[in-house]
């Protein structure tokens, strides 16, 4: 409830209180590489539902690990940050951090053919591929390298328009058939496209939304049978995700977050084994509820989840994802609440994918009651923040690739890269790093090399693994970009301190 202050977008990301061991997103990629190979392989095909678990086509379980990047349900009518980076390196970031699936809200406003996307940056070639593009234009693009990277997407109908959150799923400017008509253009837009493994139907339904009451105009479950039904009309092979309500027999909770009246009143589609129920949840710079001041705070938490949505899962009913959950940690109490949150979603160390499943909130560090996993510059990792995920973080899955070949009969490996800062603010800078293939054939793998004359480090890293020794940098690819074609190219990009000095001249190799 009270969500429209995390819609505000503000720029301020306060100073975060609670330091997590050093090492854990470092614990987690070794974790992550040490996965069953069969495990990883996991999350080929279309997804279905059996009990409490999701199913990939071949029948594995898998583990929705993912972030919420929001944007194109706003007046800008495209992802956020747009405006400072390019898209794909945005995707390979998340990658590089384990996120596994990636929530795209949007708003009816993108099926106009008026609705133009803005503040998008094309200098430095930057986003060049998006020039010109509708919505679902850049969209797409979104999609199919997402794919590539082995990252799903689960787009969410957020709003009904740009100008914000409604309680219903529709409105008088947006009636329930232009809902279901835009639902099932989505639905048939992707038919065949199995990055997109789910719809998520409405975000945050809320009073006079009931659950179970019977009355069309506002009984959300019934709503959700009808707009579910449409979309696997068209595309049977979706996930439905669908949120719960604030309200039902008079216990309040989170807007879209309590699922109470599922227990006796279940969605039922036409095709079985789609529906994942989803709930959300937030701490207290979203808004205060009576538990954070419950005397017994934090250990009341795990019941209260239960009550409203856990049940579902503990009773194998059906999946439970939890859409979005966030905070800023400035308070004491929040940082008690995230804690308690990520141990009640089950460690992917002792339960694999027989767990809950989430995507936080937000990418965007400009979420105003949250911020986000990324800081103000679009680009350094508020790595306290990610590091509370780092135990439900969960494999990634099979990418569809890049379609680029290698050279023909020459055998000559050989890579350039050039080295770019693309902001220095004295006390520290961020650069990115662009390898080519400069040789006659495909390389497997990359290394690029550098030694400042200054005393700068290091600090944060993506697309790329490093060592560090004295001035003298080292980096290597990341698992999913040392593939390069003959004249193709990959990129990483880090942060480091102090700013204010000059590029180094950088060295490749390649195999």
């Amino acid at each position: 409830m009270f969500r429209n202050l995390r819609r505000a977008l503000c720029a301020a990301v306060a100073a975060l209180l609670l330091p997590l061991a050093a090492g854990a997103q470092s614990a987690h990629a070794a974790g992550a590489a040490a996965t069953d190979a069969a495990a990883a392989d996991a999350g080929a095909g279309y997804w279905h539902t059996s009990g409490r678990q999701i199913l990939d086509a071949a029948g594995q379980p898998v583990r929705i690990a993912g972030i919420n990047w929001f944007g194109f349900e706003t007046g800008n009518y495209v992802v956020h940050g747009l405006w400072s980076r390019d898209y794909k390196s945005m995707i390979d970031q998340m990658k590089s951090l384990g996120y596994n699936t990636i929530r795209i809200p949007y708003s009816d406003d993108i099926f106009k053919s008026s609705t133009v996307p803005n503040s998008i940056d094309f200098s430095g070639g930057k986003n060049a591929d998006l020039q010109g593009l509708s919505p679902l234009g850049v969209l797409d693009k979104l999609v199919s390298y997402a794919g590539q990277d082995g990252l799903k997407v689960i787009l969410d109908r957020h709003r009904p328009d740009a100008g914000g959150q409604s309680a219903l799923w529709y409105t008088s400017a947006v009636p329930e058939s232009t809902w279901i008509t835009n639902l099932k253009a989505l639905a048939a837009r992707y038919r065949g496209q199995d990055t997109v493994v789910g719809i998520d139907l409405h975000n945050e339904p809320h009073d006079p939304a009931c659950w179970g009451c019977g009355d069309t105009a506002t009984d959300w479950r019934l709503a959700a049978q009808r707009a579910g039904n449409a979309v696997l009309s068209v595309n049977p092979d979706l996930l439905i995700f669908v949120e719960g309500v604030q309200t039902f027999n008079g216990v309040s909770g989170w807007w879209g977050g309590n699922l109470m009246g599922v227990a006796q009143y279940p969605v039922r589609l036409d095709v079985p084994d789609r529906v994942v129920y989803s709930a959300h949840d937030y701490a207290t710079s979203v808004a205060q509820q009576s538990w954070f001041s419950d005397p017994s705070f934090p250990a009341n938490m795990p019941g209260i989840w239960d009550k409203y949505w856990g049940y579902i899962f503990k009773q194998n009913i059906a999946p439970v994802w939890v859409g979005e959950f966030g905070t800023t940690l400035q308070a004491t109490v929040d940082q008690q609440w995230l804690a308690a949150l990520v141990s009640y979603l089950r460690p992917t160390s002792a339960y694999g994918a027989d767990s809950f499943h989430w995507t936080f909130w937000s990418w965007n560090p400009n979420s105003g009651d949250t911020g986000g996993i990324l800081k103000d510059d679009w680009q350094t990792v508020d790595t306290v923040k990610d590091g509370y995920l780092a135990s439900v973080k969960a494999p990634g899955f099979p990418g569809t690739g890049s379609g680029g070949g290698g050279g023909g009969g020459g055998s000559t490996a050989a890579c350039s890269a050039s080295y770019t800062v693309s902001s220095d603010w004295g006390s520290g800078f961020n650069a990115e790093v662009k390898v080519t293939n400069t040789g006659t054939t495909a390389i497997s793998s990359w290394k690029v090399t550098w030694t400042w004359s200054g005393s700068q480090r290091i600090t944060s890293v993506w697309n790329a693994a490093y060592t560090q020794s004295g001035g003298a940098v080292t980096a290597v690819n990341a698992s999913h970009n040392g593939a390069v074609p003959a004249g193709g190219s990959a990129s990483f990009g880090f942060g480091a301190a102090p700013g204010g000095g000059s590029a180094p001249s950088v060295s490749c190799t390649a195999a």
